[in-house]
């Protein structure tokens, strides 16, 4: 595979089997729904990226319906989240539209703006095949119909291809995209190849990212022209059995396991040889990547955050080397210290990365990745 920069991405136009996402039904002839001068279409009419399972309570869900009473209350409930999921599509339509309806009512949080956790961000495909920014949806009720790109260029004369990063801490209940009535419009499906699957914190959900295209999943996703699936639950990335009981349903391409800043050294102990195992259980031999937690910004000034950082990286190392000596293959390992950089810029509270962290994270991941996902 050609390792890509962090804004190209491919397209599959027809119809796919996939061999790594589940994927709705595609009706080979969509029917819009008409109103105002614009077409309406029904996204799950075609799926949606990053739904690693079928069978959800909601269409959005990143879990299915049986990990309730599974996995702990706090994780059911942020799986309910629709991060690292996304829609893509072709039109030659100057003017898109979005009609959606969000899960909660609160659309952003202190240290998140609402395009972060509500938004839809949108991107779209240059005449020189590179995908970049377009616009973000700006939420400001639960119900959002909105206009939220007008006089684009018109592209190709097959349509430009766009897609659409659905929101990172907030739940969908539908989602249609509308176009100027009579235009063209050809649904992408979801992608066949198999994904990299993210298992980690707040940090792997999206907090702090400005927007959803900005977190790692989704800049990641663009490097490789892969699709991905995104298990971050905030403050509740445990290492947790269920979850690689979850995760090892998923035929991945790399799986990469971030959960280090919501434990302490001796959870970290007690969990982590149990954990890869289990997951090694059940995908022999699929890479995985172990990461460290990355450094608090502000880390040089408390020493209580210090030697939790070096003793949860003590733990972890030591663990991966357990695993190591009892012939499990095919682990990575991914060190912490340098995830946000070494100039305390890259946080909002000095644990969760803004853009320029998110950033950061990518480039970091890249360098574990870039051999992985090259073969």
């Amino acid at each position: 595979m050609k390792r890509r920069s962090f804004i190209k991405a491919g397209i599959i136009t027809g119809a796919s089997v996939s061999t790594g996402l589940l994927q709705a039904n595609v009706s080979p002839e969509l029917t819009p729904r008409t109103e105002g001068g614009l077409d309406w279409y029904n996204v799950e009419s075609w799926g949606v990226e990053g739904r690693a399972f079928g069978d959800t309570d909601s269409y959005f869900d990143r879990l299915p319906r049986r990990a309730k009473g599974v996995v702990r209350d706090a994780v059911w409930s942020l799986s309910r989240h629709s991060a690292g999921m996304a829609v893509r599509f072709k039109t030659d339509s100057q003017d898109i539209h979005v009609d959606y309806r969000l899960r909660s009512s609160n659309l952003s949080m202190v240290h998140m703006p609402a395009t972060g956790v509500s938004g839809i961000d949108f991107y779209g495909r240059t005449n020189s095949g590179e995908d970049r920014w377009v616009q973000v949806v700006r939420p400001t009720s639960q119900n959002v119909k909105a206009h939220v790109i007008s006089g684009i260029d018109p592209g190709p004369e097959t349509g430009r291809l766009f897609t659409a990063y659905l929101p990172l801490y907030n739940g969908l209940e539908k989602l249609e995209i509308g176009v100027t009535s009579g235009a063209r419009f050809t649904p992408v499906l979801p992608r066949s190849e198999r994904p990299v699957l993210f298992y980690g914190t707040s940090i792997m959900h999206g907090a702090c990212a400005s927007r959803p295209g900005m977190s790692i999943s989704a800049l990641l996703g663009r490097r490789y022209d892969l699709p991905t699936v995104n298990l971050g639950f905030s403050g509740n990335g445990r290492l947790e059995l269920e979850l690689a009981d979850m995760m090892g349903e998923v035929d991945a391409a790399v799986y990469c396991v971030d959960c280090l800043p919501n434990l302490n050294p001796p959870q970290v102990t007690e969990r982590t040889v149990p954990f890869f195992k289990r997951l090694r259980k059940y995908r022999p031999n699929t890479p995985i990547v172990m990461v460290e937690d990355r450094w608090f910004t502000n880390a040089e000034f408390f020493g209580g955050t210090r030697r939790r950082h070096e003793g949860n990286q003590k733990a972890f190392r030591e663990g991966y080397q357990q695993l190591v000596s009892e012939g499990v293959k095919n682990l990575h390992y991914l060190r912490g210290h340098e995830l946000l950089g070494n100039d305390g810029e890259a946080a909002t509270d000095g644990s969760h990365p803004n853009d320029l962290g998110f950033m950061r994270y990518a480039e970091a991941y890249a360098k574990v990745l870039d051999p992985l996902l090259s073969k």
